[in-house]
């Protein structure tokens, strides 16, 4: 009788979309979350649009489309959607070198590649991100939270540094009081009441560029369907789709370390794809989720459900349209405040106390410190997670490769044994010919393998390497211990690979 064991039960999210409708504490947490994320998606939809040369309305329209597309058809809730500079600067060359329509038709293609790259199963690689790459990430995602700010901060009136400053003191002292209004929303009503009442001149969101006037509209771009235009928009429309995934991914992992909670990512992949084709239907210019919004979200205003992503795209259409000029007296001041605090906010402190550093490995540190470098440096998250994850794997492997060991004994009868321990792939494997005695061994060499592991063909063909050259000296040599899996794969492989030759 054999009895099938079930995988532990993924516990649900929670709250869930009906238990905060029918709680009005968490309801209006929620509706006020989706508000303050509104406000501080303008400014950067604007931002991310002038990134990629194109019309503002094209960055606001998108952040629109995809965040309430991405409420309905997403795996993490709360996490923010909308357009991003990452994507913005992958497909920015195609509007400037190739016009309007082959930017659209780059945007549904690169939707299209990032379904089925979640059909393929792209979302599982997320499991072999070591958690000093994502320390790393999460650091220098704070950082450049912090770094987008201080343009902000150069050359602006002298008001703009008190009412900063006021902004981070309501910031600081706001959940201390009370915490049914999110602090960032309160500091940004107070900073706007300021500057109307004292009429103080700093810059402003409508400052930023100018807000559209009327609804977004279906735009089927006007591109030739031969191999010339896939030839022209498919490098840009990959890279987005990578790029877009991978920051999707590492955010909605983020999400899920703050919350204690676990989301699917593979119907967050392909739902990602699904939001940057509707968007591209509208004429906007795709995106992925968004960091420092997501964090205002979940961190800054407390937010845990779909109802503060699917908010935060109605409430962006409403402002801008309806109250576009009441938008565009908000002072950047109180928009910098809030991304200052949630940068703060999002930085791993722990991780760079002396305490810790001396307890972890020095490779682990050097792979967090690579990955916030190169980030912050070229100014793109994707790239610093693939030289960290790569970092990694490579220190890895060295550490591993120190740990297969070769003991030689007498084994009588004019027999020598080498016994192998430790497990054999290809970094531990390549000097795995040079701990054998081929000349003053005697006739008959047994290696004992009954304590590794074969991995890979690099060391079948070292193997078969060793046999080679005893051979050479007119010595036999006898492979024993292996276990199943390795005579099955050592089988299959030996004597065709050129070892030797």
């Amino acid at each position: 009788m054999s009895i099938a064991l079930a995988g532990p039960a993924r516990p649900r999210i929670e709250p869930t979309v009906l238990q905060a409708l029918r709680s009005p504490r968490l309801l209006t947490r929620e509706v006020l979350a989706g508000l303050v994320v509104a406000i501080a998606l303008i400014p950067e939809a604007i931002a991310f649009s002038i990134i990629a040369g194109v019309d503002p309305r094209v960055g606001l329209f998108s952040s629109f489309v995809m965040a309430v597309a991405i409420a309905f058809l997403g795996g993490r809730p709360a996490m923010i959607t909308a357009a991003t500079g990452a994507v913005a600067l992958v497909i920015a060359p195609v509007v400037r070198d190739h016009g309007m329509d082959y930017f659209i038709a780059t945007v549904l293609l690169g939707g299209a590649i990032q379904i089925v790259l979640a059909v393929l199963g792209v979302a599982k690689l997320m499991r072999f991100i070591p958690r000093s790459v994502m320390v790393g990430f999460v650091n220098a995602l704070a950082i450049l939270i912090f770094i987008s700010q201080v343009p902000h901060l150069i050359g602006v009136p002298w008001a703009v540094y008190p009412l900063t400053a006021a902004g981070l003191l309501v910031m600081f002292l706001m959940p201390r009081l009370t915490r049914v209004v999110p602090a960032p929303l309160v500091a940004i009503v107070l900073l706007t009441a300021a500057v109307v009442v004292f009429s103080i001149a700093v810059p402003t969101v409508g400052d930023q560029g100018e807000l559209p006037r009327s609804l977004p509209e279906l735009f089927l771009p006007q591109v030739p369907l031969t191999l010339d235009t896939l030839a022209i928009i498919a490098p840009y429309a990959l890279a987005m789709a990578v790029v877009g995934l991978l920051e999707s991914l590492m955010t909605a992992k983020l999400v899920d370390e703050i919350t204690d909670t676990h989301s699917p990512k593979t119907r967050e992949a392909w739902a990602q794809g699904a939001a940057n084709i509707l968007s591209g239907a509208f004429g906007g210019m795709g995106g992925c989720a968004m960091i420092g919004q997501t964090m205002i979200n979940v961190k800054a205003s407390g937010a845990r459900t779909r109802i503060s992503t699917f908010l935060a795209g109605v409430f962006l259409l409403v402002l801008v349209l309806v109250f576009g000029d009441v938008v565009a007296i908000v002072p950047m001041a109180a928009l910098v405040a809030v991304m200052v605090v949630v940068s703060v906010a999002t930085f791993d402190w722990h991780s760079v106390r002396l305490s810790t550093l001396r307890r972890l490995p020095k490779s682990e540190t050097a792979v967090m410190v690579l990955t916030v470098a190169v980030t912050v440096w070229s100014h793109n998250l994707a790239i610093g997670v693939i030289v960290g994850v790569v970092a990694a794997m490579v220190l890895f492997a060295r550490r591993v490769a120190h740990f297969a060991t070769v003991t030689r004994s007498d084994a009588g009868d004019d027999a020598v044994r080498y016994t192998v321990d430790g497990e054999l792939f290809f970094a531990s494997s390549n000097d795995l010919t040079t701990q054998f005695d081929y000349a003053s061994d005697p006739d008959r060499v047994v290696v004992d393998l009954s304590r590794s592991h074969v991995w890979d063909a690099s060391t079948v063909a070292a193997l078969d390497a060793i046999e080679t050259k005893y051979a050479a000296h007119g010595k036999s040599v006898v492979f024993e211990g292996m276990n199943e899996a390795t005579t099955a794969f050592h089988r299959r492989l030996s004597g065709g690979l050129g070892a030797g030759h």
